[in-house]
Order: structure tokens, then sequence, then C-alpha cells
């Protein structure tokens, strides 16, 4: 059994790759723009892909989600167990939610959560069920609503259902509960648009359920921040 000291490391190491804000760059060199001040207001591939295009979107979301699957495969390889791997997992997505470099803004942590959830059962002696359930949910549920906020949250509250029900120890069943509890967290705690007339019950509400302070979808991606004009999407190319 590896030292403590070894599974603090790991987590605080991923704390720092999940902080690499790759998107934010993105954004600032192809078209001068600040992710945080327009689109969802996320620094991650999804707001990217927006407001530039997919070629930039698509790499930049596979390094999100690789922030994640190569710091759970490191604590596996240094013989840390599935919990504490799934706790160097959360390190890179809080990192990646709240990232030093960016004075603790950042994105959701949705891709890096999925290579967290794809990469556990590949390295591991664990039950496929979660895994396939989250991923079932997010496919389906995107599917069927064209939109991703609600088969997200629903995914990720199914992590540590599917865990238990499986017969997963307390310890991965409590890691995953606390992946969900960074996503609530992430949703709830974003800070709030000025200008909006809107009470505090309703705007829970709404990150809840949506992901955004106001339910109308294209007057969110299209807000433009104080003194500014909106963008346009860029070209979906």
């Amino acid at each position: 059994m590896p030292s403590p000291l070894v599974w603090v490391v790991l987590t605080l190491v991923a704390y720092l790759v999940g902080s690499v804000p790759l998107s934010y760059l993105a954004a600032k060199w192809s078209r001068g723009i600040d992710l945080r001040e327009h689109g969802t207001g996320q620094v991650g591939g999804g707001n990217l892909w927006r407001l530039t295009s997919w070629k930039l979107g698509l790499p930049v979301g596979l390094f999100d989600g690789t922030k994640g699957l190569w710091m759970v495969w490191l604590a596996q390889a240094a013989g840390l167990t599935i919990a504490q791997q799934i706790i160097v997992g959360l390190g890179a997505i809080a990192g990646h939610n709240w990232s030093v470099f960016l004075k603790f803004a950042g994105g959701r942590g949705v891709g890096t959560t999925l290579g967290v959830v794809l990469i556990l059962p590949l390295a591991n002696d664990m039950s496929l069920v979660p895994t396939i359930v989250f991923f079932a949910v997010c496919i389906v549920g995107a599917l069927a609503t064209r939109r991703s906020p609600v088969p997200v949250l629903v995914a990720m509250a199914s992590l540590p259902v599917a865990s238990w029900l499986s017969g997963e120890t307390l310890s991965v069943t409590l890691a995953f509960l606390a992946i969900f509890i960074i996503l609530l967290i992430g949703r709830l705690s974003a800070p709030r648009v000025s200008g909006l007339s809107i009470g505090r019950g309703e705007l829970l509400l709404n990150r809840l359920l949506f992901d955004r302070d106001i339910r109308d979808r294209n007057a969110w991606l299209h807000r433009a921040p104080p003194g500014a004009t909106p963008l346009k999407p860029g070209k979906q190319e």
C-alpha cells in the first residue's frame, strides 16, 4: 500500500493539471475573447466550439477529458485504491471548475468527469455498471432532449446509486457521490450575471436544471458583457 503522501501529491498534481485553461487560451488566441464573458460563460470545449468552430472545440474538449483520465491511470499505476483514484480524478475536475490560473473560474468539469468514469473500469477490477449507466443516461438523454444539462445532472446522480446497487464498497460510492456534489456546487455557485430581475429561488432552479441563470437558452448564449456587443457564434465548419 503506497504512502498517503502519494495520494495527496497526485491529487494536488491532478488539480494543477485540471486547472490548465486550454479552452480559455484558445479563445484568446483565436478570437481575442474571454470565454467567461460570452456564450455559456464556461471555460470549456463546448463553449469554445459554439463561439469559434469544431476545429478548436473538439481537440480542446478531448484534452479536457484526458485531464482526469491520465491522472486516474497514474493513481492506479501507483497502487491507490479505486476510491482514492476517484478522489485524484476529482482533483482534476475541481481544477477544471475552479482553475488557479483563472482566479478560480472555470467550466463544469463534464468532459473531465467523462474521462474519469471511462478509465476506472478499464484500469481496475470493478463493476462496469456505473460507467454504462452514466454514459447511457448522457447519450440517450441528450438525443431525446437535444440538450445536455438535465441528462448530465441525472447521469452524475446515477453514479453513486449505480455504484451502490452494483455492490461497490461504501468508499467508492461516497467518492462517486463527491463527483455529483462537485457538479451541484459548480452550477449553483457560479457568479450571478448583473442586471437580471429574477428571484433567488428561480435562479437556483434554472441553474440546477438548465445550468444557466435564465430559461431562454438563445438569450443566454447571445448575451453580451457590460459595454460590449453580442458575439455571433463561430462558423460550424
